[in-house]
């Protein structure tokens, strides 16, 4: 699933090899500061750095037998390091080393996701430049509004992605943290040096204060904020959707030669790759609840968040990594009409310019609230009768008696 879906490193980001590799390097650069302060032999760290590996079937097997991961994994790198293993996790706890790691993975997937919507970035500021000057109709309510340009439907998509990636950059920094304090955070076996040192080591902070566990709003925040990313990606996807039913089709997703869009009707040119988007969102935005439902555990820590995290923490950064990837290459694309768009724009026979002939009755001196009746009677026979606007407004003695023809 993986490897279909996303590029490889951030399939390989997530992978359980990855996550071991990951917990590891934890524990070796503990084992490192540990004995550049002379609390372990500096051959034995040397040694441990050498031989130190794991098998994942091994692991699994272990933890057959032993039901606790992080103890099946020690077992499985003591194999390989021999007499030496026994400075490994020295002083420490499992959620030092594995919340450490996850910090790490999170960290890494926020660079591979901020590259991802800049480069989405790109591609929407280049299409928005290429349809400055395309007018189409503005929709409030789905109704026709006002006009406006395609480019600045584009423009506005871009201003969001914008600070999708300012609020990626902030959960990068919220979660490019690290903890190795002992049971409860209390560095009772473990000197707060060694916190520091290895994160100089890994490229992360030392959290200020932690429990057992580095706190879950954390987390949560990173996983919201990837939710929020996908929200952003699912209103673009919307749009299209939209802008391609058929009875407006002013702009649609590429459709490649040989594509088909229904077993039962040849004719059909379905939003697909924009639907899968939308429903991908919904998996991220359920993520983000349960990774605020993280937020609260027994006392100093219990374990309910951790089955969730192995979930949402993948899953949700996946997901968002493929979407904004699919997305980028149907706004690169994207099918756009600007005939259908001017066509559209004239559909309701001028009733779009009916704000400009208010403001020119107001400016001639008539009450707003009673020029906006005089407009509003008009634009209905539009409506509802079918009636011609502008010959309407010519004829209406209240509207003539402040505006000619020409004005």
């Amino acid at each position: 699933m993986i490897e279909r879906y996303t590029r490889p490193e951030m399939g390989h980001l997530w992978s359980i090899e990855n996550e071991w590799q990951q917990i590891l390097n934890v524990e070796m650069a503990a084992c490192d500061a540990m004995a550049e302060l002379g609390e372990i032999p500096k051959e034995a760290a040397k040694n441990i750095r050498a031989k130190a590996a794991f098998e994942v079937d091994r692991i699994h097997e272990i933890e057959s037998v032993t039901h606790h991961d992080i103890i099946a994994f020690l077992t499985n790198v003591a194999e390989h390091v021999g007499d030496d293993s026994k400075y490994v996790h020295k002083g420490l706890t499992s959620s030092d080393v594995k919340d450490t790691a996850y910090c790490m993975m999170m960290r890494d997937s926020c660079d591979i996701l901020i590259k991802d919507m800049k480069a989405f970035l790109e591609v929407l500021r280049r299409r928005a430049v290429e349809f400055k000057h395309t007018p189409c109709i503005g929709r409030t309510h789905g109704i026709h509004a006002e006009p406006m340009t395609f480019g600045l439907k584009l423009l506005l998509w871009s201003a969001e992605i914008e600070r999708d990636i300012d609020r990626l950059e902030h959960a990068k920094k919220t979660v490019s943290v690290c903890k190795l304090s002992g049971a409860v955070g209390t560095y009772s076996n473990i000197d707060p040096k060694i916190e520091e040192m290895v994160g100089k080591t890994l490229g992360l902070t030392p959290v200020r204060l932690a429990t057992q566990v580095i706190q879950r709003d954390r987390h949560a925040e990173f996983v919201t904020t990837i939710a929020i990313c996908s929200s952003t990606l699912e209103k673009i996807a919307t749009e299209v959707r939209n802008l391609q039913r058929t009875d407006i089709r002013e702009a649609e997703e590429y459709f490649s030669p040989g594509q088909k869009g229904s077993s039962a009707m040849p004719h059909k040119r379905n939003p697909i790759n924009c639907e899968r988007i939308s429903g991908m969102a919904r998996l991220n935005r359920g993520n983000a609840v349960a990774a605020l439902e993280d937020i609260t555990l027994w006392h100093e820590r219990d374990i309910s968040h951790s089955s969730v995290e192995r979930v949402i923490l993948p899953d949700s950064s996946i997901n968002l990594d493929y979407c904004t990837q699919k997305l980028t290459d149907i706004i690169d694309k994207l099918l756009v009409y600007p005939d259908k768009m001017l066509a559209d724009l004239n559909l309701t026979g001028g009733l779009i310019y009916s704000p400009r002939v208010l403001l020119a009755l107001v400016a001639k001196g008539a009450y707003r609230d009673t020029a906006y009746r005089w407009v509003q009677r008009n634009a209905m026979k539009r409506w509802l009768q079918g009636e011609d606007f502008y010959e309407n407004l010519c004829k209406d003695e209240d509207v003539r008696k402040y505006l000619n023809e020409e004005e």
